[in-house]
């Protein structure tokens, strides 16, 4: 009896099968094709989802309609008429009349931003000089305070900062704090809940546990600003959290710079938050609490560069070729993770083929193993072409900068890999300063230590070799 009814229950799903899910997956597989040639711009890419949804259409179909659509990028389209809209002419700012010229010219017409002058901006060593500073700007100010973070803990670090906030507010201080949806935590945010809890005004960035909200998974704010009454903040790569408090040892130190900025520059990053907020909540920011016009600090060009999965694609990534390609002279690096595309890989040789000399300075062990190991299979073709590649020794550096020719700076958020350059939402600031290029060009000289050689890749034992290459294949998602 038993065998009977197998065989009936295996004859009605070869049925299903062939009258329904068959024709059905065909179907699938075609539209998704068609949607997939239409929007994907990378032919690798494009490639890689049809050969999924043909292969198997209905599950393959549902990762393409969960992670494959850029449902981000449209909502940033409904913003773009909004207050702060993007302007078509954008005025020279501070044009240059050197070699760099093409540079200022190629970031003006990519970010729509002008560079300003009179900006003063010192770099901030670890925790234990950032957070001090940040704590007093936040006890001091008056009208308006704006956080955004990947990372803030509730712990030893960001405690206080929190407390700091929830004093502000109490003292009938404009405070709005965006957290992103996953760096602060998915499914528990201590920091979000505490804040909220004393009505402070906090917002999570793309987080939702619904799962029709989950194409956002992916996509990520990565970007770290703390601005004060509109006249002056802090910018770079940091998070908040006790693992940066390197001077009390913690038991998982993290190394890392930011970046106090003072002076007209501060504009831009107030519009890059405004705008990042009215796309979490809806809320405008306007008046003058928020926006001012910061008189000059100090000596420093600068304009702020921002890049996401939105209308701001690849603009990061597209600067910093741009860069490489302007540099006569020498090009600094410093990148807590080094997972460069073929296109920001060519450009670097390129530059050591024409005698510029490229200089990278990496983590000895990151806190990604897997990073790791992929790096190591990325690096053999710029090591031939005699780029210098140097193994920074632990404890574990955060730290991202690019100084080219002494004189042009990039500081931010943004790590040289992918996922960086096309999934996440960055902020940079681009500086002309020869004073803060000599300051980052000496942290990076100070951080090298063993140089790594292409002979030491090519003696790597074959079961490495062959971890790393696999490693490699995952490049686009680490």
């Amino acid at each position: 009896m038993f065998g009977d009814e197998a065989y009936w229950l295996a004859a009605l799903f070869g049925l299903i099968r062939a009258q329904i899910l068959a024709p059905l997956g065909l179907v699938v597989a075609l539209a998704l094709s068609l949607h997939i040639l239409l929007t994907k711009r990378d032919v690798g890419a494009a490639i890689g989802w049809i050969g999924l949804v043909w292969f198997s259409p209905l599950p393959g179909g549902v990762v393409y309609l969960v992670f494959g659509i850029n449902r981000v990028q449209r909502r940033a389209r409904g913003l773009r008429d909004g207050p702060r809209a993007i302007p078509r002419d954008v005025p020279a700012g501070s044009p240059r009349e050197d070699h760099l010229a093409p540079l200022e010219r190629a970031a003006r017409h990519l970010t729509r931003r002008a560079t300003v002058a009179g900006n003063a901006i010192t770099m901030l060593r670890n925790g234990d000089e950032a957070y001090p500073a940040m704590l007093a700007a936040i006890a001091g100010a008056r009208a308006s305070i704006a956080l955004s973070t990947y990372i803030l803990r509730d712990d030893e670090a960001g405690g206080p900062i929190i407390e700091a906030l929830i004093a502000a507010r109490a003292r009938r201080v404009i405070v709005r704090v965006l957290l992103d949806g996953v760096g602060s935590g998915y499914f528990v945010s201590p920091a979000y809940r505490r804040l909220r809890r004393a009505g402070v005004r906090v917002a999570r960035f793309l987080h939702s546990p619904l799962p029709w909200r989950m194409p956002f998974l992916n996509l990520r704010s990565h970007k770290k600003m703390l601005l004060i009454d509109g006249w002056h903040g802090f910018t770079g790569g940091m998070n908040i959290g006790a693992e940066n408090l390197v001077a009390r040892h913690p038991r998982a130190p993290v190394r890392d710079t930011h970046f106090a900025v003072a002076g007209p520059v501060l504009a831009q990053l107030v519009e890059a938050f405004a705008d990042d907020w009215a796309f979490a909540t809806g809320e405008e920011l306007e008046g003058p609490a928020w926006f001012t016009t910061p008189d000059a600090r100090g000596e420093a060009v600068a304009r702020v560069v921002t890049s996401g999965p939105d209308e701001d694609v690849e603009k990061i990534e597209l600067l910093v070729l741009q860069a490489i390609a302007c540099a006569q002279r020498s090009i600094a690096i410093m990148t807590p993770y080094f997972l460069p595309d073929e296109r920001l890989v060519t450009a670097l040789a390129l530059a050591a083929q024409r005698g510029v000399g490229v200089d990278i300075v990496v983590p000895a062990r990151s806190n990604h193993r897997l990073v790791d190991w992929a790096s190591a299979a990325n690096i053999r073709p710029l090591l031939d072409d005699g780029v210098r590649i140097w193994r920074n020794p632990a404890p574990f550096d955060h730290s991202k900068m690019m100084v080219v020719d002494g004189v042009w700076c990039l500081i931010g958020s943004a790590n040289w890999d992918m996922r960086s350059f096309r999934l996440n939402f960055e902020l940079n600031m681009e500086v002309f300063h020869d004073d803060l290029a000599a300051t980052l060009g000496a942290h990076m000289a100070a951080c090298r230590g063993p140089r790594i050689t292409s002979e030491e890749i090519a003696a790597s034992p074959l079961p490495i070799r062959l971890r790393n290459a696999a490693a490699r294949l995952l490049l686009p998602y680490l």
